[in-house]
């Protein structure tokens, strides 16, 4: 059973930079593809960027294209969010998630509890 904590969230002024980090326990990463996904109040979970196993290969929302940059750390077992030029839509709570093999925002094997973002105008 793999665990996902997520960290790295609080608030930040429209513009500014945060990076969240999801830590993994009772698995490896590199085993993983590994993403991230956001909700925002009332609205539906949205993926928002994920890395390939094996491949390295990145998937980006359009929304985050350009501004978050997903990256993963084997050694440490821990997968990274960059974002950069924050906007007040990017508000919410952001989770990670990991699935067994390649990337697809299927059938996800783990997924993290969250951390809030929030980002003021």
């Amino acid at each position: 059973q793999v665990q996902l904590v997520e960290s790295g969230g609080g608030l930040v002024q429209a513009g500014g930079s945060l990076r969240l980090s999801c830590a993994a326990s009772g698995g490896t990463v590199s085993n993983y593809a590994m993403g991230w996904f956001r909700q925002a109040p009332g609205k539906e979970r949205q993926f928002v960027a994920a890395i390939d196993r094996s491949s390295g290969v990145r998937y980006s929302a359009d929304s985050v294209m350009g501004r978050f940059t997903i990256s993963r750390d084997n050694a440490k077992n821990t997968v990274y969010l960059q974002m950069s030029s924050l906007k007040p839509e990017d508000t919410a709570v952001y989770y990670c998630a990991a699935r067994w093999g390649s990337w697809s925002m299927n059938g996800i094997d783990y997924w993290g509890k969250g951390t809030l973002v929030t980002v003021s105008s």
